[in-house]
């Protein structure tokens, strides 16, 4: 018999009921010897809202917030889930692609490239499925970056406020269409984080625009001042 998954102890060690899915709390005080694997430190890795385990059960945590003390199932999970996998000739051709956000591509665990999902809020049918999936619905992102944007996603998916591009210096425009505020005509488009590279060709041809437009005044008033 192979190793056991982190998912099998758990469950081992839970022991849900089989007709209501609900397990009795499992302290993390009890993940040692042949458990010691199911510790964990900030954050529960193999208890992720989009992980396996959570697929298949509602896991609930102790104190809802804050450091974790013990874990358990809470019923079945029967809610339709986000398939998350991504088509492997769409994984090929952004493996080797550098960050486009970081430029990097790298072999440590910050630099390595991971293909990311440009929608973060993950709710889209039709991305969901491996056989109309399309290259533009993702980018490539390194570790780092891609950690960063899942966190700003789940923000923007809790209060409908988009992030601001102008927290990074030299961003001209906030957004490249849209505002602020979230809605389901545009989705993410607009944002930075969903699409640097077409936030930094939308703002080029911005500021070009805006330039052109202004270029007559400027002469004018550089050669004649405030009386012209």
């Amino acid at each position: 018999m192979g190793k056991q998954t982190q998912i099998e102890l758990f469950l081992e060690l839970a022991k849900p009921d089989e007709k209501t899915g609900v397990s009795r709390w499992v302290s993390k005080t009890e993940f040692v010897g042949k458990y010691k694997d199911l510790m964990f430190q900030n954050g529960w890795s193999w208890g992720r809202g989009d992980g396996q385990l959570a697929k298949m059960y509602v896991l609930e945590r102790f104190p809802a917030h804050g450091a974790i003390e013990k874990v358990r199932t809470n019923g079945f999970n029967t809610e339709e889930k986000f398939n998350q996998a991504i088509r492997s000739d769409i994984k090929e051709f952004y493996k080797n692609k550098k960050c486009v956000m970081l430029g990097v591509c790298g072999t440590s665990v910050n630099t390595r490239i991971e293909v990311d999902h440009k929608d973060g809020r993950k709710d889209d049918s039709r991305v969901s499925d491996k056989a109309t999936q399309k290259l533009e619905d993702f980018q490539p992102l390194c570790k780092a970056a891609n950690d960063v944007k899942r966190q700003i996603c789940k923000e923007c998916k809790k209060t409908d406020k988009r992030w601001n591009a102008k927290n990074l210096k030299g961003n001209p425009y906030s957004f490249y269409e849209g505002d602020e505020n979230y809605t389901e005509e545009l989705g993410c488009v607009g944002c930075y984080q969903y699409d640097p590279v077409a936030y930094r060709k939308q703002s080029a041809k911005r500021i070009a625009k805006e330039a052109s437009e202004n270029t007559t005044d400027f002469i004018m008033k550089k050669l004649y001042g405030e009386d012209e």
